[in-house]
């Protein structure tokens, strides 16, 4: 089967850690026997000029490629623009999270582009073959009129063969991390308030305050192959996001067996329920500081990483092939595109 992936979010030479999830989906796409070409809509450095080329290099690749499916590895205006051009076969859309929720604490201008976004989106479900989600909030999130039997649930999967636990002593000393402190990694992107910095600071410097030497990193431009060191090194993960669909952090720290203290955000309370170690917590500075307390006074580390197993890159693979068939109908014509 032969699958055009059209992404907005990829890792490229100057962005190596961006949209790294999407890259290794595709990755175990390929590695169950799918034919995958890609195309980046590399809106980051060529600016919103790149929406307006799109309809014209879709047609041409797939007039090239012949894909059974085109999926959309993200929503917003590229997702509309997908799903209104290609007719003549099926197309599938992943919502990954802003691109339904919103970005509620950026800019005015930021705001403006991100309700753009959420409206283009709700036009990209209604218009597309299939939809997945990668939580039960982003579904919930989707316009009601989209049937149920169209939505899909299929949070990203994890390189479980890349995230598994190491020994943190050895992790610290490759990053010249003090062995005598209490480590706390969060998940930072490029400044991003919906990730609510400020709030995790606050909360870390509630627990200073109680005379814990608790050091605050941010997992910022970090290369991907080093994420797992720095997992790793971590006492634990600190999440305090505003919304979230399925965060992969979470997940990869699960897979290291790292305790995660997070806010009640996207599919997080699924993944900590009945984890002993791990809490889900009040947006409050000083209640996420008990529960910080919680973990620093307990093991450092919990037995977590067979809850995550169901979410292997494999396994997610499958579900999204499976998604892939119910799509295709194998009696429909092609009809290709025309190239002008």
């Amino acid at each position: 089967m032969r699958v055009l992936a059209v992404t907005n979010i990829y890792p490229t030479s100057t962005t190596p850690t961006r949209g790294t999830y999407v890259e290794q989906q595709i990755k175990s796409l390929k590695e169950i026997g799918f034919d995958v070409e890609i195309m980046l809509i590399d809106r980051l450095h060529s600016g919103m000029r790149e929406y307006t080329k799109l309809p014209a290099r879709l047609r041409t690749t797939i007039a090239k490629f012949q894909p059974d499916v085109v999926h959309a590895m993200y929503g917003g205006v590229m997702a509309a623009q997908v799903t209104q051009t290609v007719k003549d076969r099926p197309t599938l859309v992943t919502f990954h999270g802003s691109d339904l929720l919103g970005e509620h604490l950026s800019g005015i201008k930021r705001q403006l582009l991100a309700s753009f976004g959420v409206w283009a989106s709700y036009r990209a479900a209604r218009q597309a073959s299939g939809v997945i989600v990668v939580s039960k909030n982003l579904r919930d999130a989707l316009p009601k009129t989209i049937p149920p039997n169209r939505i899909n649930i299929i949070p990203c999967g994890i390189d479980l063969g890349r995230f598994r636990p190491m020994d943190s002593a050895t992790c610290r000393d490759q990053l010249g991390w003090d062995a005598s402190a209490f480590h706390i990694l969060f998940p930072a992107n490029n400044g991003d308030p919906v990730k609510r910095p400020a709030l995790a600071e606050a909360a870390v410097n509630e627990v200073r305050n109680l005379g814990v030497r608790a050091e605050l990193h941010y997992l910022q431009g970090v290369p991907y192959d080093k994420v797992p060191i720095w997992i790793n090194a971590s006492d634990m993960v600190l999440l305090t996001s505003l919304h979230e669909g399925s965060p992969t952090v979470v997940k990869e720290a699960l897979a290291c067996d790292v305790p995660v203290v997070s806010v009640d955000v996207g599919d997080v309370s699924e993944r900590l329920y009945a984890l002993n170690g791990c809490y889900v917590s009040a947006a409050d500075p000083q209640i996420l500081a008990g529960n910080i307390i919680r973990v620093y006074s307990g093991t450092r580390r919990v037995a977590s990483r067979s809850s995550i197993e169901a979410f292997s890159l494999r396994e997610i693979a499958y579900r999204v092939k499976q998604v892939y068939e119910s799509v295709i109908r194998p009696s429909s014509k092609r009809v290709s595109l025309p190239t002008a």
